[in-house]
């Protein structure tokens, strides 16, 4: 089964920016001329990308094979015997065989949202401090986006582990797999040329 986590915000946001650029695009041709709203489309179309690729796209998704990290750039994905450690002091990162890698989609809460933040006795918090309520830091709590994401990851891991599957623990990578989200970064590339080439 694969789950992912991603704030809710994220969606919303691009929502509101595609929303609103496209009605900025039909005002520009209604309001003006047609040519004008097809000089504004690609900066519009580039708005709406960059908050696609920047706030909805992200998230930290959990499968039996391991963990992924699907951030701004590029997608990390750690198997589970390269995972070492989990911490989320100022958002998820992990500490694996390869090194250590953070999700951009789930931050620790900043001095607000720690006060916001409910307290709970998460049996998947911290490993040394389960049970410990008054002790879990704001960043781990189920409400927030790292907490969300390193409980996820802490309910499979447990499982995987009390399975046997980690008993022998094998790497079959030198390095961590990572694909760099070229598609999005040639379609930005030539979204901006046309604004440029439109423009002049």
């Amino acid at each position: 089964m694969v789950e992912s986590v991603r704030p809710w915000w994220g969606r919303v946001l691009t929502i509101v920016i595609a929303s609103i650029s496209a009605a900025v695009t039909i005002w520009t041709g209604v309001g003006y001329s047609w040519a004008d709203a097809a000089r504004a489309a690609p900066w519009m179309a580039l708005l709406t990308l960059a908050c696609w690729a920047t706030f909805w796209r992200p998230c930290v998704t959990v499968s039996d094979a391991g963990v992924e990290l699907v951030n701004v750039s590029r997608t990390i994905f750690i198997p589970w015997p390269a995972l070492h450690d989990i911490d989320t002091k100022w958002s998820l990162r992990l500490t694996t065989a390869y090194g250590r890698f953070t999700a951009w989609s789930a931050s620790a809460p900043g001095a607000r949202g720690a006060l916001l933040s409910r307290s709970s006795g998460d049996e998947y918090g911290p490993p040394a401090q389960r049970g410990e309520p008054a002790a879990v830091r704001a960043s781990d709590l189920a409400d927030s986006p790292s907490g969300s994401a390193a409980a996820l990851i802490r309910q499979r891991w447990d499982k995987i582990r009390a399975a046997g599957h980690l008993d022998d623990p094998r790497l079959e990578r030198e390095r961590a797999q990572v694909t760099w989200h070229v598609a999005t970064a040639l379609a930005a590339v030539l979204l901006l040329a046309v604004g440029l080439a439109t423009a002049i």
